[in-house]
């Protein structure tokens, strides 16, 4: 039980960053549906980094840059010249599919360089890694598990104990009253929407740097729509985006763990299991009515000054 326990927080990893970007991209007021291609972009970017240097630092920071990067294209589209944001995303997903396909085209089969896979092996905390039942859980994983707990609790502690979170919050539910008050909008739009794709960055570098480390096509696979529905099944709340992440690397592997336990079950029901869930969360938000479950009032919504 330890054992499955301990790969749904594996599998679930790629979308705790994916999850985690969005939800910050979204809390600023913008909808950024192009996480799918930004995890790809990070992916392939990450994997030509570590061929090329053989370093573990260099290839996560190439990763979260190059994600980054497909962020940037997004918050020019959307903030400074105000295109359509679910437009501008699915156009971001496409062009992350396309420039992840002709990079990797060449590296197809090749697998990440010992220093990588050595540098991302399994690591056990002293103490905590000795504490029953959770210890083989939380506390015996590699060193990008460990960055997903601290990123999340980063992101809760700034969303909901400092000014600037604050204000991030502020923006999401009006931007225009943001504004009224002091907030510099387009500032806080660009960093926390680069923030969001450099996270999701991070998610498709741990695809294919620790993972499955050897780069194929398509290797992200749909986890980025699935992220993006997360967001709506964690409520906005970076906390319960890591337990989101972990459920649903769970049901990922469910599957084959009930395969290997002897259930003859079809590999295509197997695949269906994470996106039927996710079908079933987009509805399930629908009759959510809390006020804390709600999307920012100002989500996807583009801001010009002068039209106050």
């Amino acid at each position: 039980m330890t054992d499955f326990l301990a790969a749904c927080i594996v599998a679930g990893t790629p979308l705790i960053f994916a999850t985690l970007g969005e939800l910050i991209t979204e809390k600023s007021g913008s909808t950024n549906l192009g996480v799918e291609g930004m995890m790809l972009i990070g992916a392939v970017m990450g994997f030509v980094a570590a061929l090329n240097t053989e370093n573990a630092i260099a290839a996560i920071l190439v990763a979260a840059v190059a994600g980054a990067g497909g962020a940037l294209i997004f918050a020019v589209l959307t903030v400074t010249l105000r295109a359509n944001q679910i437009v501008c995303g699915l156009t971001l997903t496409i062009f992350g599919t396309g420039f992840a396909q002709f990079v990797g085209e060449s590296m197809l089969g090749t697998s990440a360089p010992s220093q990588i896979t050595e540098f991302f092996a399994k690591i056990s905390i002293p103490l905590l890694g000795d504490v029953p039942f959770i210890g083989p859980i939380f506390f015996r994983q590699d060193m990008f598990v460990y960055l997903s707990y601290i990123l999340c609790a980063l992101a809760a502690v700034y969303m909901y104990k400092t000014r600037m979170g604050m204000n991030l919050k502020a923006l999401g539910e009006s931007n225009a009253a943001a504004d009224a008050s002091g907030i510099n909008v387009t500032l806080y739009k660009y960093v926390h929407i680069l923030i969001g794709g450099a996270l999701c960055g991070l998610g498709g570098a741990y695809l294919s740097l620790v993972r499955m480390p050897i780069w194929q096509e398509n290797i992200v696979n749909g986890r980025g729509w699935i992220a993006v529905a997360l967001v709506i099944f964690v409520a906005w709340n970076p906390i319960k985006g890591f337990f989101g992440g972990a459920l649903f690397g769970g049901l990922s592997i469910l599957g084959l763990k009930l395969q290997a336990m002897g259930f003859n079950i079809s590999q295509y029901l197997v695949d269906m299991i994470p996106y039927v869930a996710t079908i079933l969360i987009v509805i399930f938000s629908t009759y959510k009515k809390k006020k804390d479950s709600q999307p920012p009032a100002d989500l996807g919504n583009n801001y010009f000054r002068e039209e106050r």
